[in-house]
């Protein structure tokens, strides 16, 4: 087989995989929620408030960042 009817066939495989590997990949789509399915896209009612407010962890960034150096060899 000649060099070239291989690099043919090469490049012919390499696009069949790279196309099928391309409409296989599952993106989320943007969609709208309608007033119909308020049920199942809402498990909270919208009156409903947190009782107690949320307090920042001034702490995460300080524990980001050592998890981030203890993976360093």
């Amino acid at each position: 087989m000649k060099l070239e009817i291989a690099r043919g066939l090469f490049l012919v495989g390499a696009l069949a995989v790279a196309s099928l590997a391309m409409a296989a990949w599952e993106q989320p789509r943007t969609q709208v929620f309608s007033s119909f399915n308020e049920d199942a896209s809402c498990p909270l009612p919208r009156i409903a408030k947190a009782s107690v407010a949320t307090q920042p962890d001034h702490d995460l960034l300080l524990f980001v960042f050592g998890l981030s150096q203890g993976l360093k060899p």
